[in-house]
């Protein structure tokens, strides 16, 4: 799993949490306790698959444009993270003699695609709002 995940889903909560639904990205970066480039980069790519918008000048920011109570998990986990749990190397060569050896690197990955499946659907019970439920719920 990345980090880019999570300050998405922490993001996009945050968004939902304002009541214009709108904040910069220092104010972002400083809920998130990360730096605001880091937050820029994954705004980006929310920008891009029409989770959020901008607005320039003064008391311009990113802005949510979907409703909470629609966009799951699953789908930013599709967006910012998707593929993450496979390793990008596994043990093992297809080339050697052994069975072991010639065969971990195909069943791993298989293991690998199906957990990423079981985590998508774990994730797809989940929305944006749930998370900001959950959040009012430890106040």
């Amino acid at each position: 799993m990345n980090s880019e995940f999570t300050i998405a889903v922490h993001s996009l909560v945050y968004l939902a949490y304002l009541p214009d639904r709108m904040a910069s990205s220092d104010m972002i970066a400083e809920n998130v306790g990360t730096h605001s480039a880091r937050v820029r980069k994954v705004m980006s790519g929310l920008r891009r698959n029409g989770y959020v918008d901008t607005r320039e000048g003064s008391g311009g920011g990113y802005r949510l444009t979907i409703d909470p109570s629609v966009v799951t998990l699953a789908d930013i986990y599709r967006v910012m993270a998707q593929g993450s749990l496979i390793p990008s190397w596994c043990s093992g060569n297809p080339e050697m003699d052994c069975v072991v050896g010639s065969n971990m690197n195909q069943v791993m990955f298989g293991i690998f695609c199906t957990a990423e499946k079981q985590l998508e659907s774990h994730f797809s019970a989940i929305t944006i709002e749930d998370v900001l439920k959950q959040i009012h719920a430890c106040g």
